[in-house]
């Protein structure tokens, strides 16, 4: 990425009380770079410039340490290029990370990247996330997505592999107050329940955001 972009990104994630050394700033530069390329083949992000993957993707990923630290295990379920997954992996090594996508390319990138970045403890999987239950039934402390329009379905999804106190992480922009609110009974009949609801600018970009944390009642 271009210096700008770098500077975007460092400064963001202090904004976010993430400090990155300089390590972790060119790993997360080697993994942009790697999905430029890799986008001029195949569709990863409609996100190409350098200083809008800085912000609308690792930064926006690096967001999600507001609410999830290690060590622990983390399931993202429609993960696309990685996100947020990989740059949170970057930034806390010690969470055990299973990224999980519909589309085989993605994941192929996926396992380059974590390749390239030679990051342990990280496994990308294509399958569908509803028959993770099979292998992976109450087996993660998190349950993060930042792909899911719908809060009820994804609860819905997570609950077989979420560990008994574990957190479900919906990332979502702006109205996530309303839509929590609209789904308040479905999530009452999953048995779960908001535990909080973290409201925040995303830097750089001043757009809403916010993480919806869900947990069982």
């Amino acid at each position: 990425m271009i210096q700008s972009a770098k500077d975007l990104l460092k400064k963001g994630a202090a904004e976010l009380g993430v400090q990155l050394d300089s390590a972790q700033l060119e790993s997360l530069n080697l993994f942009a770079e790697e999905l430029k390329k890799w986008n001029r083949k195949i569709n990863l992000t409609a996100i190409t410039g350098d200083e809008d993957i800085a912000l609308k993707h690792l930064v926006d990923s690096l967001s999600l340490l507001k609410a999830v630290r290690g060590p622990g295990r983390l399931l993202d379920i429609g993960s696309g290029g990685g996100f947020p997954c990989i740059p949170v992996k970057i930034v806390q090594p010690d969470l055990e990370m299973v990224s999980v996508d519909a589309v085989v390319k993605k994941i192929s990138f996926q396992k380059q990247a974590v390749r390239l970045l030679n990051l342990t403890g990280f496994t990308a999987l294509h399958v569908r996330a509803e028959t993770l239950a099979q292998e992976y039934a109450a087996s993660f402390d998190w349950v993060v997505s930042r792909a899911f329009s719908d809060i009820p379905s994804f609860v819905a999804m997570a609950l077989p592999v979420l560990k008994p106190e574990g957190r479900i992480v919906a990332m979502k922009g702006r109205s996530a107050a309303e839509e929590v609110e609209g789904a308040k009974d479905k999530l009452d009949a999953l048995g779960t329940g908001v535990l909080e609801i973290i409201d925040f600018a995303l830097p750089g970009t001043g757009d809403a955001r916010s993480l919806v944390i869900i947990g069982r009642n």
